[in-house]
């Protein structure tokens, strides 16, 4: 269905919900131009929409918090371009929208592996968060990817381990553990690597490590990758 830029954010507004935003607020999430719109409301109309670049990039320039979750469902990755990519990564000013471009969009382009690398180790806080984002959204979605690939994230993870702040070490964590997780063969050399991070002088790699480890040793997760 063809929507406008206009009728899509008419559609935000029409469904503001107070209540959701002060929830939001409250997970770190500005209620500055943000309506509250819930996520199954913002997918729905997505597959309403369908892929459409041009509206995408309309929509995120309107700066609204669901809008741009919007661009990030209904953009086409296929006319995703770098130039894009580090102007929205700019942009970021919450870890939602991060995680939902990262994941829904950018993890499918052809610049996901090199984005990934080059934004772990850029200094803005989001910035660094979407690289680590990448390289979970990669380890979960990209099937057909070889371990290499993983293996050298492995690499970027411990030697990013010790990044204080909160967004960049849980997304550490969270790249740790579904890389853990995507495969049998991937799991010890996982593993390994949090056993390094765990005796850094840091108190976020010692939190990263001691929570990846905990669901690396699952006896359940490690029978569901063995299936």
């Amino acid at each position: 269905m063809i929507m406008t830029k206009d009728e899509v954010i008419e559609y935000i507004k029409s469904n503001y919900n107070e209540e959701n935003v002060r929830g939001m607020a409250r997970f770190g999430i500005s209620p500055v131009n943000t309506f509250g719109v819930s996520m199954p409301m913002l997918r729905s109309l997505a597959k309403v929409i369908g892929k459409d670049h041009r509206l995408a990039l309309e929509l995120w320039e309107t700066g609204i918090h669901e809008a741009r979750i919007l661009a990030a469902l209904t953009d086409d990755p296929r006319l995703v371009t770098p130039p894009q990519m580090e102007k929205w990564v700019c942009d970021f000013e919450s870890w939602d929208v991060c995680d939902q471009t990262c994941s829904n969009l950018f993890d499918k382009t052809p610049f996901a592996y090199r984005k990934a690398h080059e934004w772990s180790l850029r200094p803005e806080e989001f910035v660094k968060r979407a690289g680590f984002v990448l390289m979970a959204a990669l380890a979960v979605h990209n099937k057909k990817a070889d371990d290499e690939m993983f293996l050298e994230f492995l690499s970027v993870i411990e030697r990013e381990a010790c990044d204080e702040r909160n967004f960049v070490k849980k997304a550490v964590n969270w790249a740790l553990r579904q890389i853990g997780k995507r495969k049998l063969g991937l799991m010890a050399p996982a593993k390994k690597t949090a056993e390094r991070i765990l005796k850094l002088d840091s108190k976020s790699a010692r939190w990263i490590a001691r929570d990846a480890l905990r669901e690396l040793n699952d006896e359940k997760i490690l029978a569901r990758i063995k299936e």
